[in-house]
């Protein structure tokens, strides 16, 4: 019993981390409907500034995750403009194609400007664990699990209560009446991209804090096992995608402990096959048609 509440709080916590680049994915989703499989190198990114904020500088830990928010949100805001914005009109499989394209110009830059070798996350609180309940939890999972939960709670309440999330939400179900509405819709597909990226650097720096190794690469994998949370609890829906984010992490950390950690990524994957031979839309997500 002991050992399966350990990997409950270990898969709760990286469930935390897939959630918060999850919720970039269904964020710009819902907007645009735009899968950005540049995101996870926006995560990376974070990581590094993160790093970079922490060794180089010297500053605190929170101004160390702030410059991690922001200098990713300003990257994203970039990519919409730049690479995103002029295709809008286009056919998806040209804006898919220009992602995948982006991800691989954002890779290959940060080798270029990081090199290739992987670079240790310094340790900023100690990893002696405490025990609650025969539970060994560390002080940096409690760090990312509090930072994660007042992230998603900020991200609902801006959503759910504030005019700008109201418009957010007005763009999402009708992107052409919101704007004869007097809604300045690109404003709030830069701004929906600005917070997802936001989000995305700050799992970065949690993911650093917990697995204190980062590389330009470090963004491929979980970047599409983000993605697949994002399916898993429905495509546009932000409670889906904190769902599926704690769903993935949960699944992994399980099948690391009681199958095998070669098993770890197939079965994770094979997650977003299920769910999509027996619910689409995801867990949380709503069917629609689409005329064609």
């Amino acid at each position: 019993m002991g050992i399966l509440l350990q990997q409950i709080v270990n898969g709760i916590a990286l469930g935390s981390i897939y959630a918060l680049i999850a919720l970039g994915y269904t964020m710009v989703y819902g907007i645009i409907r735009l899968i950005n499989f540049a995101h996870g190198e926006i995560y990376m990114i974070g990581a590094f500034v993160g790093y970079f904020a922490l060794t180089a500088f010297g500053l605190p830990f929170w101004v160390s995750l702030l410059l991690a928010m922001v200098i990713p949100a300003l990257l994203g805001v970039l990519i919409e403009r730049v690479a995103y914005r002029p295709l809008r009109s286009s056919p998806s499989i040209t804006v898919l194609i220009t992602a995948i394209g982006v991800s691989l110009l954002l890779q290959n830059l940060a080798m270029l400007w990081f090199s290739p070798d992987p670079k240790t996350f310094p340790q900023i609180f100690t990893r002696a664990p405490f025990n609650i309940g025969g539970v060994r939890i560390t002080f940096p999972q409690v760090i990312v699990l509090a930072t994660s939960v007042l992230l998603m709670i900020g991200l609902n309440f801006m959503v759910q209560k504030t005019k700008i999330g109201k418009a957010m939400r007005a763009v999402s179900q009708d992107k052409e009446a919101a704007k004869l509405m007097g809604i300045d819709t690109d404003r709030i597909i830069s701004f929906t991209f600005a917070i997802g990226s936001a989000l995305a650097g700050a799992a970065g720096v949690m993911v650093g804090i917990i697995y204190p190794r980062i590389q330009p690469l470090m963004g491929t994998m979980p970047g599409l096992k983000a993605f697949v949370a994002a399916v898993f609890g429905g495509i546009g829906s932000i409670p889906g995608a904190m769902l599926g984010g704690v769903i993935m992490g949960l699944t992994e950390s399980l099948v690391t402990a009681y199958i095998s950690s070669t098993w770890r990524d197939a079965i994770a994957f094979s997650l977003l096959i299920i769910i999509l031979l027996v619910k689409p839309a995801g867990i949380l997500g709503k069917s629609t048609r689409e005329k064609v």
